[in-house]
């Protein structure tokens, strides 16, 4: 395995012999990584409220879409 960090973002390089596991890891790293972005995000700037996070998820949209159904 392979990392190096740049301006705050890592890379990581993996070679693995099987293509499911391979498939796998990837993912399970992005994930990580995500949220430990977000655990520092929130340690800096507060929780993100339940609009805030269907904003960032579904994308501003969604958000409008659910204001106007309740």
């Amino acid at each position: 395995m392979w990392a190096t960090s740049c301006l705050g973002l890592t890379r990581i390089t993996v070679t693995l012999p099987s293509d499911q596991v391979a498939e796998a890891v990837p993912g399970q790293i992005r994930r990580q990584l995500l949220g430990d972005a977000l655990r520092r995000h929130e340690e800096e700037h507060g929780q993100f409220s339940d609009e805030e996070a269907r904003a960032k998820v579904f994308g501003s949209a969604a958000s409008s879409k659910g204001a106007d159904a309740a």
